[in-house]
């Protein structure tokens, strides 16, 4: 199920093992207002667990993540801080 979502900014963390998806994602949505989208694109498996952890943690909004081939991606919707 492919949702839209207005993406305001792609972060490309392709590459990048554990916890290097998560790092750039904690640096990236500090710039982000209130409601702002922003999609990570990763290769670690161990992202799709690691994103559901941290977006439950700090209250940010896990929107959906899909998988297609090796590329996984999430979109996290920034929450009031």
């Amino acid at each position: 199920m492919s949702q839209e979502f207005k993406v305001v900014q792609v972060l490309d963390a392709k590459g990048k093992s554990c916890p290097g998806p998560i790092i750039a994602l904690k640096k990236a949505i500090k710039n982000l207002a209130a409601g702002d989208v922003l999609e990570v694109q990763a290769t670690d498996p161990g992202s799709v667990e690691d994103f559901k952890a941290w977006t439950e943690e700090t209250g940010h909004l896990l929107l959906d993540s899909q998988r297609s081939g090796g590329v996984f991606t999430y979109y996290v919707q920034k929450t009031e801080e």
